[in-house]
């Protein structure tokens, strides 16, 4: 498991965005995994997913990670942003934009718009 602990801590540093996920960004494996790599996707983020149906230690090893008990997690910037339900609200609400925003990470921001205009 502390080989699943340290994986984990250099994937979400290295990269800007990671979303553990079941299934992978082009082939999600449930609805909430395919809900959130869709609007990251839609929005045209750069992001790396990890399948955690692929790997049982990396899949308990990030509700550990996280001390959160579903999946899918994003991070962003080595940061633990939520799962589907709070990413689904940020991206709603705007958060998400004004996360991505300062931690410099591109997206576009009339892709967020339709999204929320199709939700409102």
């Amino acid at each position: 498991m502390a080989d699943a602990q340290v994986q984990i801590k250099k994937t979400v540093t290295e990269n800007d965005v990671v979303l553990f996920m079941k299934g992978t960004k082009s082939m999600p494996q449930c609805g909430f995994s395919s809900r959130v790599a869709g609007v990251l996707n839609f929005m045209g983020v750069e992001f790396s997913d990890v399948n955690v149906l692929a790997d049982e230690n990396i899949r308990q090893g990030i509700k550990d990670y996280s001390d959160w008990p579903t999946i899918p997690q994003l991070y962003v910037k080595g940061e633990f942003v939520g799962g589907c339900d709070i990413i689904t609200e940020m991206t709603l609400s705007g958060e998400l934009d004004t996360l991505f925003a300062e931690n410099g990470i591109t997206y576009d921001k009339d892709a967020a718009e339709k999204i929320r205009e199709a939700n409102a």
